[in-house]
């Protein structure tokens, strides 16, 4: 597995909690045969997908996320017809079918998602664009096919954090994506996915993070009670306004504070060593909801250690920090 491989520090023991009222099993174990009836429907239909009406599509996958006991509220005018490039912030399996009704589109999914069951067949027979993180030579590919794909009119679904999050928290969005609207000339709709509880709370419960099993996640939702899956769609982006990637992405990118934008890797300790300035402080970056703190001085001025709650991010930043103190070392004795 890459070292670059977009990660989050979100965990299902650190982040999900469930919502205070819960179903009865039975009704629990009848939302779940219900949702795994409607997918396996999708299954048998892929066949004779092509003429299937798009708003049945699009009513189909707001009836899975309905038969998982989960209200669908969609706000926002209405996606641009066309070619277009869907992004959305990505915290649950339940964001598929969440944006396929917001208007069906060919996702961009991760090619783990063929071993799934059922879904993983249903997603392979219909049109769904591979992409294989471990894999860096193959991005100018999967570029080029989501290209390929706008060119022909289709809307491209892609949720560019490249990992889940639990809602409390962001990822940036990758930027690669962003090349194929460019490329192609369509708008960009950006989507933002909230989940609340009964109360309109943010809801961590559906949110589908770190070593869940998506057996386990698909019961904390379906066991769940008042469950809110909301889609807003912010203003289109039109094709020609953003001269790059890197300003699409941004401009793309939600800040409204709802979830707070925490990053790791080499790049959270980039921030928080910026963060840290110049006040002679050692800059330490929190979990998810915590703010960057400082301590107090030491011996490496503007080193900085990511702590995550994700194993694979903590080598990550281990190895990034022990890269900063080498350089500081060569540095300091003249070699660099």
């Amino acid at each position: 597995m890459s070292v670059w491989l977009p990660g989050a520090p979100c965990t299902p023991h650190g982040c999900v909690a469930p919502t205070g009222a819960t179903r009865a099993v039975p009704r629990a174990v009848l939302r779940l045969a219900a949702v795994l009836a409607l997918v396996l429907a999708g299954v048998l239909l892929v066949p004779v997908g092509r003429l299937v009406p798009a708003g049945l599509v699009g009513r189909w996958c707001r009836w899975i996320v309905r038969a998982a006991g989960v209200r669908v509220r969609i706000t926002g005018g209405a996606a641009p017809a066309g070619g277009l490039l869907l992004v959305a912030n990505h915290i649950s399996w339940l964001d598929i079918p969440l944006l396929g009704g917001v208007r069906p589109a060919r996702m961009l999914a991760k090619a783990e998602i063929r071993r799934w069951p059922l879904a993983g067949l249903l997603v392979e027979r219909s049109g769904v664009l591979f992409i294989d993180r471990d894999r860096l030579r193959a991005l100018p590919d999967t570029v080029a096919r989501i290209t390929g794909a706008l060119g022909e009119g289709s809307a491209v679904a892609v949720f560019p954090e490249g990992s889940t999050w639990c809602g409390r928290g962001q990822g940036p969005f990758r930027r690669a994506a962003f090349q194929a609207a460019l490329d192609a000339g369509v708008p960009v709709q950006p989507v933002r996915i909230h989940y609340r509880d009964a109360c309109g709370t943010a809801a961590t419960a559906p949110a589908f993070v770190g070593d869940d099993t998506l057996v386990a996640s698909l019961w904390r939702v379906v066991s769940a009670r008042g469950l809110v899956a909301e889609a807003e769609l912010r203003a289109a982006i039109p094709p020609g306004s953003h001269p790059d990637r890197r300003t699409l992405a941004a401009a793309a990118q939600p800040h409204d504070g709802s979830a707070r934008d925490h990053r790791t890797g080499p790049r959270a300790v980039r921030v928080a060593e910026r963060r840290a300035g110049h006040q002679g402080g050692h800059a330490v970056a929190g979990r998810v909801g915590e703010p960057v703190r400082k301590t107090g001085p030491e011996p490496w001025r503007g080193l900085a250690v990511a702590i995550t709650g994700s194993e694979r991010c903590r080598k990550l930043s281990t190895f990034c920090s022990l890269y900063e103190v080498f350089t500081a070392l060569r540095r300091t004795t003249g070699r660099e």
